[in-house]
């Protein structure tokens, strides 16, 4: 997908991801796809039917990934952050994980479940949404009449430290296994064997094959994470140089201040109106919902800038969306506030 105008390729870039993420927030409504509901199943009824469609949407994602990549459809390697870094956080993901879990816990669903809730018209989440959105916020924004942000406050100092250095250069299992040179190749295999065991778990369930509702949410929940990667890896435009002639650049590599031909072709930018977005606004990606929540609650806080959508509001907005018109489908749409002071509570701990 090759662009002359900045403002359409941008344009286009988050449209698609709102459609993606409409479809996703639309399905996962259907089918009540859920993280936590799936823990929740398996834990306090031996119900392994939404766990298997968890996992079943982690092997489509994780196949598709595999072979598109293999393809050169899409570029995990330029993602923000950086997935396969050669730093290894592993204090700051098992902490992370640790709080995300108790509060996941007890605001009965993670950040998509949020936005799905929503969407249905459960006005409680939006408790859950401005507590995560403002704590995501302020962990990559400066606090108010500060220059610092709450990570580098609370956490820099003693967990950045703890981090490890892979002589590798890199985390991920391609490469630790079949070392840089062969990297690609370990990638495709491990991926295909991945996806393969997985595949095979899930579906020697009986019950899990006569369920269309897990099968469905798995596989789109699955297919939309693929589908968000190739959007993000192949937006690129197009620009007379004067230097190579007619040229082309990734929406990334043109937000480079390093690369950028932000000044070099007016043509491309005459529609943009105020300052260029920041170069992680226009690496690959796919779908997350912590840090969209802060980007949204940054983009509604802040005069709604033109600046401020990116991804990260195209989705949050396209998974509220979706759930909604699924909702009214189903005739489950209901507005719904807390039953008690205790769940009000609880709601906060939760954010």
């Amino acid at each position: 997908m090759v662009f002359d105008s900045f403002s359409i390729a941008w344009s286009t870039m988050l449209w698609l991801a709102f459609g993606l993420a409409l479809i996703m927030g639309a399905v996962v409504q259907k089918t009540n796809f859920c993280t936590m509901g799936a823990i929740s199943d398996w834990v306090n009824m031996g119900d392994h039917g939404r766990i298997r469609a968890w996992m079943f949407a982690i092997a489509v994602a994780l196949l598709g990934v595999t072979i598109f990549e293999t393809q050169g459809l899409i570029t995990p390697d330029l993602a923000m952050p950086p997935y396969r870094s050669g730093t290894l956080i592993w204090a700051e993901n098992m902490l992370g994980g640790f709080i995300f879990g108790i509060g996941m816990t007890y605001g009965s669903g993670c950040g998509n479940k949020t936005l799905i809730r929503l969407g249905a018209g459960n006005i409680k989440s939006i408790i859950v949404f401005l507590g995560i959105g403002g704590i995501s916020y302020f962990m990559v924004s400066s606090l108010p009449g500060t220059d610092e942000t709450l990570f580098s406050l609370l956490f820099n100092d003693w967990i950045r430290p703890l981090a490890i250095s892979l002589d590798s250069g890199a985390q991920d299992f391609g490469t630790l296994l079949a070392g840089p040179e062969n990297a690609a190749a370990g990638r495709l295999w491990v991926g295909l064997l991945l996806a393969s065991a997985l595949l095979i778990f899930i579906f020697k369930s009986a019950d899990f094959r006569s369920n269309s509702d897990n099968i469905l949410g798995g596989l789109v929940v699955g297919l939309a994470v693929v589908g968000l990667w190739y959007v993000t890896s192949n937006i690129q435009l197009s620009y007379e140089s004067d230097f190579e002639g007619t040229a082309t650049t990734t929406l990334r590599e043109h937000l480079d201040p390093m690369t950028s031909q932000w000044d070099m072709s007016e043509d491309l930018h005459q529609d943009w109106v105020g300052p260029k977005p920041s170069r992680n606004s226009g690496s690959p990606m796919s779908f997350s919902f912590i840090n969209p929540l802060g980007q949204t609650l940054g983009y509604l806080f802040t005069g709604m800038q033109k600046i401020k959508i990116v991804l990260g509001v195209a989705i949050v907005f396209g998974v509220i969306l979706g759930s909604f018109l699924m909702s009214l489908w189903k005739r489950s749409f209901r507005f719904e506030w807390f039953a008690s002071v205790i769940s009000l509570n609880m709601l906060l701990v939760a954010s």
